[in-house]
């Protein structure tokens, strides 16, 4: 009988730590990706925000609203599945993938100005003499 029991127990550990999918939870995380589809689309097509750093800045924030709308609604992830390992391998990939495209655009950035050579353009040909400077 105690075997039974600490059968049940340790199945019911398990459930507790999978995901729980349910109709509403769905729902919601659907809702609230068409709105954080939907207003990004009407800032641009609406040409609200004209400065285009602002504009990046914010479209971004909505991805990034969106990604953990996604993370959290459709594949179900918190600090305690599989012992928050699945969150903190998460968060790991994240600061890589940060740090490889910043690393990315900063070298971009700075090799035109870093590895062109400068090309110096003449006023005036060559070949052309000077004028002849007469004395007073």
């Amino acid at each position: 009988m105690s075997a039974a029991h600490n059968h049940a127990d340790h199945h019911h550990d398990d459930h507790d730590e999978g995901p729980h999918s349910t109709f509403s939870g769905y729902m919601t995380g659907f809702i609230l990706s068409i709105i954080l589809t939907a207003i990004p689309f009407w800032l641009v097509m609406g040409n609200v925000i004209s400065d285009r750093s602002t504009a990046v800045l914010v479209l971004g924030g909505f991805a990034v609203v969106q990604i953990i709308v996604h993370m959290i609604f459709f594949l179900h992830m918190n600090g305690k599945i599989e012992g928050g390992w699945t969150m903190l391998s998460t968060i790991f990939t994240i600061i890589f993938v940060a740090i490889g495209i910043a690393g990315t655009l900063w070298v971009m950035f700075h090799m035109n100005t870093n590895m062109m050579p400068q090309h110096v353009m003449p006023d005036a040909p060559a070949t052309q003499s000077a004028p002849a400077h007469h004395s007073p």
